[in-house]
């Protein structure tokens, strides 16, 4: 929408007033999303204008930029069509264009909008309005509401008496009450702020035993509905079991619209009463009511998203063990084991398949021998076991081969959660067009160890396994938000031009997926970008790509010294004129990170550019083209704990976090199923948010609380783990927080019941 200039400064007084940022924030940041520039851009390389605003900041400005237009929007198509239909006043007008939420003017909007033929659309048809018109006037003291309707009544027509007329003409009222914004306002607040959200199990399941049973007769404020016992409960509707309700303070909304409409004491005060009672129950309360149903599940939506994004960040953001030639295991029992090398750009070298978990002493002999080749022929530094199905058995396997044969080389578990995706994707069948799906998935596994992030970006975040009720939360909104996270991981970090896959540099801010093709295949045809300005040489890539994509993009050993920080090219003269003040060389001041402490920023100072920018040039000369990520580091799992049976009370052990939730995180230690560490046992202190206390990908110490061997449950504790095993604060009583506690251990089953996903290997 092509946004007036009145418009858009209305927009932006909206966002000053909602944000409490300075007027000056706002409108720049506007400026420079309208203008086409992306979030990491603007947060990274146009400081000076937005203030210093982070990505969370300028996505939020983002969101509500985007809902303000498409609110104006929808204001002028409003007013139009009230005014063809010749019944826009001034007054209404001026209350629609100061609006600011969509509901209130689709509340006023409703008396004008095109309906459907309704009860009190057949009472106008029948002239009964002027007797509506009448009634609301409250007028008339003397006489029977009967004696009214007589000019109305038409024996041999459709209103054949009294009753018949004054009927219709309570029709008319209900629809104008129920119509009313003011009114639908009234009954939205009351029943939000009081109502009662409440489950019950349907009339045919009743007795049923069923994943959904803690939800049989529930019942809870609904401002207060936690997303995750929202779903589910929503989830239970959809499969039939549950019946879903909002219980509304009626009495207290009766009166407020009783008082609205029979205001004085007249003839039809009784009727008039009855009829804002029609209005509530068969007009404004189903509609309110699932109003309000829709709004308490976008709320769980975008709580539940919240955590999916917190989790895949920490995923996309984990540690990478760097360059290392690495053998990828994908583990298997009766199929065998796919083994597959890559060099330490993740070049594919070779693969076998072997099987020392199926057969005799023959093939487990063949096995290890053909292992030690790979090792030997591929100078292997690291193996990636991929913890699935077998993955425990195939790492004890493989260090005790490599001990065998006089090797000291990690063996690290790596979560395969995708994989299998993955592997039957266009993007792993453009790779491997002439390989089987497991072997993609051991390069996958080999290539998630180098670096978590480039390989993972190829895979639906949707399926990486780190969120909950991923199927039942809104689809295009998780999409959203969640290829907004990979975009800020990947930006953040920065991609390596020459050795990038397309997949990867799609999402460097102002490619995209057709622009990163055509890089890659520039690349192939050409060889190496030697440097970030032979990016102008790519068919379609024009300055403004440029300008976005440049910074997040590293050259390596390339002809300019700058191309492989993350300085933007637009700088580089600041950079060139320090290091001639300095008397060095663009090269040695880009190599020695001492000389940029000999640098006074404020000389380099100007209009363009301002103290922030240059700090950040200055961080990268300190430590030019680090990488920002922590150091890598792997859990040391237990190698006599390998089933879950092997698990006993007491234990303490070294974990990696799988998941992190409402109620708690979920831990993997090695046993193919995760163990469970509820909210109350993440830390010594009170904690509220998990996701304040550990994430996903985290290395974690724990203490075994309780082994249900049967059911697969295992309860942790990060708390009693802590040297000393010291008690919990004190300062905030514990929250009662889903799963609930049956006997020794947490009930997983009514985990997966309840919609969050349970690992089982």
């Amino acid at each position: 929408m092509a946004l007036s200039d009145q418009t858009l400064q209305d927009i932006l007084r909206y966002l000053t007033e909602e944000t409490g940022l300075a007027p000056f924030q706002v409108a720049n940041t506007v400026e420079l999303l309208r203008e086409g520039g992306t979030v990491p851009f603007i947060a990274r390389y146009r400081k000076e204008r937005t203030g210093e605003l982070d990505e969370v900041g300028i996505r939020g400005i983002e969101e509500r930029l985007a809902y303000f237009t498409e609110l104006e929007e929808r204001k002028l198509t409003v007013l139009k069509s009230i005014e063809e239909q010749g019944k826009l006043t001034p007054e209404l007008a001026d209350r629609i264009r100061t609006s600011r939420q969509k509901t209130e003017v689709e509340d006023l909007y409703l008396p004008y909008k095109p309906k459907r033929r309704t009860k009190a659309t057949i009472a106008r048809e029948r002239g009964l309005e002027p007797l509506a018109d009448l009634m609301a006037a409250q007028e008339l003291t003397a006489g029977t509401p009967e004696e009214a309707t007589l000019p109305f009544v038409d024996p041999a027509g459709e209103v054949p008496d009294a009753a018949a007329a004054l009927e219709g003409a309570g029709h008319i009222l209900a629809e104008r009450l129920a119509d009313d914004a003011d009114a639908r306002a009234f009954v939205r607040r009351l029943t939000a702020d009081q109502g009662i959200f409440c489950s019950r199990v349907a009339a045919d399941r009743k007795g049923a035993v069923t994943k959904f049973e803690m939800y049989y007769d529930h019942r809870e404020p609904l401002k207060s509905v936690p997303s995750h016992r929202m779903l589910a409960m929503r989830r239970g509707e959809k499969e039939e079991v549950l019946v879903l309700t909002i219980e509304a303070p009626t009495e207290e909304i009766l009166a407020g619209l009783r008082a609205r409409i029979a205001g004085r004491a007249s003839i039809f005060r009784q009727l008039l009463e009855g009829a804002a009672e029609d209005a509530y129950k068969r007009l404004i309360a189903p509609s309110i009511e699932v109003e309000l149903r829709l709004e308490a599940k976008q709320r769980a939506d975008e709580a539940a998203i919240t955590v999916f994004a917190q989790n895949l960040r920490n995923l996309l953001l984990a540690p990478p063990a760097g360059g290392k030639r690495v053998l990828g295991v994908d583990p298997g029992l009766r199929t065998g084991s796919k083994l597959a090398a890559v060099d330490g750009t993740g070049r594919f070298l070779e693969h076998v398949t072997i099987y020392p978990h199926a057969g005799g002493e023959g093939k487990v002999a063949a096995a290890k021998r053909e292992f030690l080749r790979l090792v030997e022929c591929h100078g292997i530094e690291m193996v990636a076991v991929g913890n699935g199905t077998a993955g425990r058995e195939m790492e004890q396997f493989a260090k005790e081969t490599l001990a065998e044969g006089g090797k000291r080389i990690p063996v690290v578990m790596v979560s395969e959660a995708g994989a299998s995706v993955y592997s039957a994707s266009e993007i792993a069948r453009e790779e491997f067009p002439d390989l089987d799906l497991t072997v993609r998935g051991a390069i996958s596994i080999a290539r998630r160890l180098q670096d978590p992030l480039a390989e993972l970006v190829k895979i639906d975040p949707k399926s990486i396994g780190v969120g909950q009720y991923q199927h039942d939360v809104d689809q295009r909104a998780l999409k959203k938000s969640l290829d907004a996270v990979v975009e800020s991981c990947v930006n953040y970090v920065g991609v390596d031009l020459n050795t990038a896959s397309w997949a990867l540099l799609s999402y460097v801010s102002g490619v995209g997926p057709s622009l990163a093709r055509a890089i890659v295949r520039h690349r192939d045809e050409h060889g190496p970008f030697p440097a970030r300005r032979a990016l102008m040489k790519v068919p379609r890539f024009g300055d403004k790509a440029f300008e976005q994509a440049a910074g997040f993009l590293r050259i390596r050993g390339g002809e300019h010294p700058l191309d492989a920080t993350a300085v933007h090219p637009e700088r580089y003269p600041v950079v060139e004129a320090m290091a001639t003040d300095l008397g060095v060389s663009l090269s040695q001041l880009a190599a020695d990170p001492a000389l940029p402490a000999r640098i006074d920023l404020k000389r380099y100072v100007t209009d363009a550019v301002g103290l922030p920018t240059l700090r950040d040039i200055m961080e990268e000369l300190k430590k030019p083209g680090r990488d920002p990520r922590e150091e890598f580091r792997t859990a040391a799992f237990r190698d006599d704990v390998t089933e879950i049976g092997d698990l006993k009370e007491g234990m303490v052990l070294q974990g990696v976090v799988t998941n992190v939730t409402a109620f708690g995180a979920f831990v993997d230690v090695g046993v193919h199923q995760d163990g469970l560490v509820h909210v109350s046992h993440l830390s010594v202190k009170f904690v509220k948010d998990p996701a304040e206390a550990v994430r996903v990908g985290q290395v974690v110490q724990v203490k075994v609380l309780s082994v249900d061997v049967q059911r697969k449950r295992i309860s942790l504790s990060i708390r009693e783990a802590a040297p000393g095993g010291a008690p919990r604060s004190t300062e905030k009583p514990a929250r009662k927080e889903e799963p609930r506690k049956t006997g020794g251990g947490l009930d997983l089953g009514g985990l997966e019941r309840a919609g969050f996903r349970v690992k089982k290997r």
